[in-house]
């Protein structure tokens, strides 16, 4: 019994690892395949920090520090990525990027600058500067992200 629970336990372990893999496995289009991947990149380095901010795991500053690193990485190469108006039916991004192409610089602009005050060096200041971050997804989801 015991070995059938960690075999269920590393199979959902390597099942959760492949999953942004096979999210994005149809899609044809590089440019698009590229935008998709990166925000999925941005995505994970949220939900690490999300994740210790919620208390669901335990924080660690240098945990912390490395998600934080890896999301205003991601954070910063939005822009260029969305710069050139490329569709793909399985895209996700809003004809309304390259319409308000200003608003969208704007808004990922300010989600940078919250990433990069964004203090990780304890709990408390983590979670001070969440509010913030997840505005910064928010703004630029609503407006510029269909379902």
């Amino acid at each position: 019994m015991k070995s059938r629970i960690h075999l269920f336990s590393f199979l959902a372990v390597i099942g959760l690892g492949l999953t942004p893999a096979f999210a994005h496995e149809g899609v044809k289009n590089p440019a698009v395949k590229a935008r998709m991947i990166l925000m999925q990149e941005v995505k994970t380095s949220f939900g690490q920090i999300g994740q210790m901010a919620k208390g669901a795991v335990a924080f660690d500053a240098k945990d912390a520090q490395a998600a934080k690193a890896r999301l205003l990485n991601a954070s910063q190469a939005v822009v260029d990525k969305f710069q050139a108006n490329e569709t793909d039916p399985l895209s996700q991004a809003a004809p309304a990027i390259w319409k308000n192409w200003d608003d969208f610089v704007a808004k990922s602009t300010a989600f940078e600058a919250a990433i990069e005050v964004l203090d990780v060096s304890d709990l408390a200041t983590l979670r001070g500067g969440m509010r913030a971050i997840g505005g910064g997804c928010m703004a630029c989801h609503k407006a510029y992200k269909t379902d």
